[in-house]
Parts: structure tokens; sequence; C-alpha cells
């Protein structure tokens, strides 16, 4: 399993202070796309358990409460659901209070329909989606973590627990 990189200190994915992880390996290609070195599946870094560590080490450092956010890549595509899965499963185990994003290419509605066993257990998992892929002619700058306005963000904690969202 590889992935990209890490920010220990992202404050532009979230709201607060993140450790964001980027996957490597991306199937989409969008054109415009911000992180097009993370679309090769050979590229990026080996995945070691040391790097699980770090990241949840990272989401507690100096004091420092942040959130944890996935993104890409594509985290959601079958070459990347058990990088993704096998993460969020620690990251919760350890700090269970921690808030989770998560960014996919993926519309919820396909996610939904998945033939990966993985997809309804990340899903479980995770408390924020912002789902859709990056369309160049629809980019909007001010729009609050997207990048284009047929992104969503789904609060999926909130609709477990209920709410519509």
């Amino acid at each position: 399993m590889r992935y990209a990189g890490i920010n220990y200190n992202d404050m532009c994915a979230a709201p607060g202070v993140s450790v964001t992880l980027f996957t490597q390996g991306c199937p989409h290609h969008c054109e415009g796309c911000h992180n097009p070195e993370t679309w090769d599946f050979d590229g990026g870094k080996e995945f070691t358990p040391d790097v699980l560590r770090k990241i949840v080490d990272g989401l507690t450092h100096n004091g420092v409460k942040r959130s944890f956010c996935i993104m890409g890549g594509e985290p959601l595509c079958e070459q990347n659901t058990l990088l993704t899965l096998m993460t969020i499963q620690y990251v919760k185990q350890r700090l269970p209070e921690i808030k989770i994003y998560l960014w996919t290419g993926y519309y919820y509605e396909q996610l939904l329909k998945s033939s990966d066993p993985k997809i309804p257990l990340i899903l479980k998992e995770i408390d924020v989606l912002v789902d859709g892929p990056f369309i160049k002619s629809l980019r909007d700058v001010t729009l609050k973590m997207r990048g284009s306005s047929n992104q969503n963000i789904i609060d999926l904690k909130e609709r477990r627990n209920g709410s519509k969202n």
C-alpha cells in the first residue's frame, strides 16, 4: 500500500487544524486537479505501521487536538479502500472522539451502490464526506472545503443520528 504524503498541521482542508493523509493513486484524472502527482498508483511512499503511529501522534501533538482528513489521490477506489479503512479503524481505536473528514471523486449515491464491502465500513466511521469529482468548469474558490460547485459536504454523523442533511 502506498500514500502520497501527510500534512501534520493542515489549516486549509477542514475547520481548525488537521492531520491530512493523501492517498496515492486515482482513477479519475480530473482536468485541473490540485494533486495530479497522486494519480500514479505506483508513485508515492510505502505505507508502514510507523506511518500509522505518526498519524496518531500527530493528531494530538503539542496538546493541539486536530481533525483527521483523508484525500487523494482517491481514498475510495478499490486499490485504496483497504488502506483507508485500516487507517480510520486504527485512528478511531486510539482516539475515538477524533473528527474524520474524507474527500472522494465519487458521489455518495455511487458509494452506496458499491460492491466493495469496505465502503460501508468506511462510511460508518467517518464524520464528513466531501463527494464528487472536481469539475474545472464549475471551479469556485469561494466554496468551503470544495473546489467545484458540483461537490457536496455531507455530514454522515448527523445522518446516522437521524438528522437529514
